[in-house]
C-alpha cells in the first residue's frame, strides 16, 4: 500500500465515523463498537486530521472541551446521541451526557499539531484556557499530597482499562476473568458516585495509582502548553506550566524508579507506598516525556530489541512476553491491554524514539504498524506475533501512522 493509498483509506474511515449533533462535529472511534466521543481518542484523531482536514481537527477539539466540568476536568466519554450500544458501555456514571472520570491529557499535543499545520494562533488562544484549567484540575484534585505526581481513581483513566499495572490495586488475585476485572472497575465508579465525587478526601481509601504513562503525558503536555502560551502571549500560563512540569519531572525521577533501574508506576497499599514492578509498554514513556537519560534510553531500546521482552514481528506488545500476565487469549468483548499491540502506544513509543535519535528503531516500528493495517485493517488491537486484528473494526487509531 502506497502512502497515498493509506492516507486515502484513513480519510475515508474518518469520514465514515464522523457525527454531527447541533453545532458540534466529532469522530467516533468505531461505528460498530464505540459510538460516542472519547477524550484521548479525539486527541489522536485531531492529530491525524491535522494532515488532511485541519478544520475538522479543530471541530473535534471544540466538541471535546464543550463538556468540560466547572472544576476543569474533561470527561473521558461524551454521550452525544442515544444508540444501541454494547452492555459494557451502559454505565451509571452519575453525570448527564458524560462520564465522571477522565483520561490522559493529550489536548495540548493535538493543539500543537494543528498549530504546526496552519499557524492559527487564534485557535491556540481559544484552547489555552481549556488546557490550563484541565491541568489545574489534576494538581488540585488528583495530587492531594502535593507530591507532583497525579493519581487516578479508576484504571479507565489511564486509557488502558485492563492493564496488569492495576491488578493489585483492584485487589484481583493471580487468576481472574475480564468480566471480573470489569466488575471491579465498575465498583469504583459506584463508590465515587455514591460519594458525590468528593475525591480529594477519599483518594487514599480507594484506587490510588500514580500511573507512569499519565504522568509522563502530563509532563510533556505541560511543556507543550508553555510553548503555546508563550506564542499566544499568555505569560502566566507559560510560567505556571513550566513550574509544574519541573515539579512533576523531579517527582518522577525521585519516586518512579524501581530497584532494577526501570521506571514504574506506584500505588498506596494502606499506609505503604509501593512500586508496581510489572513490565508493560509504559517503561518507554519517559522517552516520550524527555525525562530519561541517554543511558536509560539505551537500556530501554535494548529491551525493545530483545525477543525475551518486547521484540515481536509486529511491534511492541503492551506487556513484556516474559510477564505472567501476558495474555493474547481474551480479546472480546473488552479491550485487552495485556499483550496485544495498540496503535496509540506504538505512536507514543515512536515519538520517544525520535526524540532520542533512535530513528532506525522508530522507522521499524512505523513500518510494523503499517503492516498491521495492510494485513488486518483498522482494528482496535493486534496479535504481536501473527498480526491478526482483534476487537473493534474500523478503529480510528490506525490513522496515527501518518504522524509516525
Amino acid at each position: 500500500m502506497t502512502n497515498g493509498g493509506l492516507e486515502h483509506k484513513i480519510k475515508h474511515l474518518y469520514q465514515q465515523n464522523r457525527r454531527t449533533v447541533d453545532k458540534y462535529s466529532y469522530t467516533i472511534p468505531s461505528s460498530n463498537t464505540y459510538p460516542y466521543q472519547w477524550l484521548w481518542d479525539s486527541c489522536f484523531m485531531a492529530i491525524t486530521m491535522s494532515y488532511f482536514d485541519v478544520a475538522q481537527a479543530k471541530q473535534e477539539l471544540r466538541a471535546l472541551v464543550s463538556k468540560q466540568f466547572e472544576n476543569g476536568m474533561i470527561p473521558h466519554m461524551i454521550y452525544w446521541q442515544h444508540t444501541d450500544i454494547p452492555d459494557h458501555l451502559k454505565i451509571a456514571w452519575g453525570k448527564r451526557q458524560t462520564s465522571s472520570i477522565t483520561q490522559p491529557p493529550l489536548l495540548a499535543e493535538a493543539v500543537s499539531k494543528i498549530y504546526a499545520a496552519d499557524g492559527d494562533i487564534k485557535f491556540v488562544r481559544e484552547m489555552l484556557p481549556h488546557i490550563h484549567n484541565f491541568h489545574r484540575f489534576f494538581y488540585r484534585d488528583r495530587d492531594p499530597r502535593k507530591s507532583g505526581l497525579i493519581g487516578i481513581i479508576n484504571p479507565d483513566e489511564s486509557g488502558e482499562d485492563t492493564s496488569p499495572r492495576f491488578d493489585q490495586a483492584l485487589e484481583l488475585g493471580p487468576s481472574w476473568t475480564l468480566a471480573e476485572n470489569y466488575a471491579a472497575r465498575m465498583e469504583l465508579v459506584d463508590d465515587w458516585r455514591e460519594a458525590r465525587f468528593v475525591v480529594r478526601q477519599r483518594m487514599d481509601l480507594k484506587h490510588w495509582v500514580r500511573d507512569l504513562p499519565l504522568n509522563c503525558i502530563l509532563l510533556e503536555t505541560l511543556n507543550q502548553t508553555a510553548r503555546l502560551a508563550s506564542l499566544a502571549g499568555e505569560a502566566h500560563i507559560a510560567e505556571w506550566s513550566l513550574e509544574h512540569a519541573e515539579k512533576t519531572s523531579k517527582a518522577i525521577r525521585e519516586k518512579m524508579i524501581a530497584d532494577d533501574g526501570l521506571f514504574c508506576s506506584t500505588m498506596n497499599w494502606g499506609d505503604k507506598e509501593m512500586k508496581i514492578n510489572i513490565r508493560t509498554w509504559a517503561l518507554f514513556m519517559p522517552m516520550y516525556a524527555g525525562i530519561a537519560t541517554h543511558e536509560e534510553a539505551n537500556q530501554l531500546v535494548g529491551m525493545m530489541s530483545d525477543p525475551d521482552f518486547f521484540a515481536t514481528s509486529y511491534g511492541v506488545p503492551t506487556v513484556s512476553v516474559d510477564e505472567p500476565s501476558f495474555d493474547l487469549e481474551n480479546t472480546w468483548p473488552w479491550p485487552n491491554w495485556r499483550g496485544p499491540v495498540w496503535m496509540g502506544s506504538n505512536w507514543l513509543i515512536v515519538k520517544g524514539l525520535r526524540r532520542y535519535g533512535y530513528d532506525e528503531q522508530a522507522d521499524q516500528l512505523k513500518e510494523q504498524s503499517i503492516q498491521l493495517i495492510e494485513k488486518s485493517g483498522f482494528r482496535e488491537f493486534y496479535n504481536p506475533f501473527s498480526g491478526e486484528g482483534y476487537g473493534a473494526e474500523g478503529f480510528t487509531w490506525g490513522g496515527l501512522v501518518l504522524d509516525m
